[in-house]
């Protein structure tokens, strides 16, 4: 395991992003309109050079960009982890050509990229997927040279940047009645024919929304990785990111608890500020402690995975650290929110905004109770390779 403690350069790169945030990020993030895919921030994200760090930095660096872009721009770092989410598959596996064509356009920010897996009857069971990759007996169906494709036909649910992204990394069933070793991943540009989608209004004004696929032709040239294994594609991809959710969970925790001390050391109450009474400062001791476990869990899963990414101690290691920091997020601004009283429910406050946007977190890419799964699934498995004669 690597160090706990960062470098200056890194903490100097951290500061530089939450200025960033707050200068530069912020005044775009607040010309957005809500459910919309904002592109002027995209280009933004993509002017600083943060985005085409999605492709060159390792799990640590993507944790450290997540936390400091959220501590000053919620909407910036959503926008930032929601490009490499969907591209990450295609230049991890990708051919030369796909990353060619869409990797630039993503890292500059003028392309749009989706992570689409979770269907209306496939979230945390995503080896349940029903989206059907039908053979295409057609020759040149997907506009490839050639035979062999597919048609897809199905819908997708809950997938972040839909209906506007330009291109999607779409997980489809090619096997019937294989589980997980019969899904195939694919990169699926918006444009093609029988591809439509509406967005869906949510409590946080996220760009989310549905996929229908009526048909969709997609050939071999579209195939991310190997046909059948889009599975691994997926879990891969996971489990790079569930670390880097813990850290975007951490940078809004540690937004509520900067806003905390300052508010009250400042608010008066009761003949002096209330940082003077005991139950406040013990509040904001509590809060300060799972921020900071948090934090190191966040860290420690990103340098497990920058060491051996292919290990088996990984997928545990970042369902613990996603699990340990959505939900301190969620008590920590929970508790910010109580200290701060009613100002902090009034339309436009900090603490409105985190209370809306901390609650996703706990859901996506695995739901908590998901995350307890994996971790008593890898831990009696790691038992049973110990205790085997």
């Amino acid at each position: 395991m690597g160090t706990f403690s960062l470098e200056p350069d890194q903490l100097a790169w951290c500061a530089e992003l939450r200025d960033h945030a707050a200068r530069r990020l912020a005044p775009l993030a607040e010309k957005s309109e809500p459910g919309r895919v904002n592109r002027p921030l995209l280009t933004e994200l993509g002017r600083l050079g943060l985005l085409d760090r999605l492709f060159t930095s390792g799990a640590l660096d993507l944790c450290l960009m997540r936390e400091s872009l959220a501590r000053g721009c919620t909407e910036a770092e959503t926008a930032l982890a929601l490009q490499g989410l969907g591209a990450h598959p295609v230049h991890a596996h990708g051919t030369p050509e796909q990353r060619a064509r869409w990797l630039p356009e993503v890292g500059a920010g003028r392309a749009v990229a989706a992570f689409a897996l979770s269907e209306p009857g496939a979230g945390s069971d995503a080896a349940a997927l029903a989206l059907r990759a039908e053979p295409d007996r057609e020759p040149g169906a997907s506009g490839a040279e050639g035979t062999g494709g597919w048609r897809l036909t199905g819908e997708k649910r809950w997938i972040s940047n839909a209906p506007e992204a330009d291109f999607y990394t779409v997980f489809a069933r090619t096997a019937a009645d294989a589980g997980a070793r019969g899904v195939t991943a694919f990169l699926v540009p918006a444009d093609r024919p029988g591809l439509t989608g509406e967005h869906l209004d949510m409590l946080s004004p996220h760009p989310i929304g549905t996929l229908t696929f009526d048909g969709v032709p997609v050939g071999p040239d579209d195939v991310l990785g190997e046909v059948d294994r889009g599975f691994r594609v997926a879990m891969g991809t996971l489990n790079l990111f569930r670390p880097s959710v813990g850290a975007f969970a951490v940078g809004m925790a540690q937004a509520a608890l900067d806003a905390t001390l300052a508010h009250t050391a400042e608010r008066q109450a009761f003949g002096g500020p209330l940082s003077d009474l005991q139950t406040v400062r013990h509040t904001v001791a509590d809060m300060a402690l799972r921020v900071e476990s948090a934090r190191l869990m966040v860290h420690a899963a990103a340098s497990a995975y920058d060491e051996a990414p292919d290990s088996g101690d990984v997928p545990r290691r970042a369902a613990m650290a996603k699990l340990q920091a959505t939900e301190t997020a969620q008590h920590v601004v929970d508790a910010a929110v109580q200290l701060h009283g009613a100002r902090a429910l009034r339309r436009g406050h900090l603490l409105e905004h985190l209370y809306r946007e901390v609650r996703a977190p706990r859901i996506y890419e695995g739901a908590t109770e998901v995350q307890y799964a994996i971790i008593a699934r890898e831990l009696y498995a790691s038992h049973g390779e110990a205790t085997r004669p």
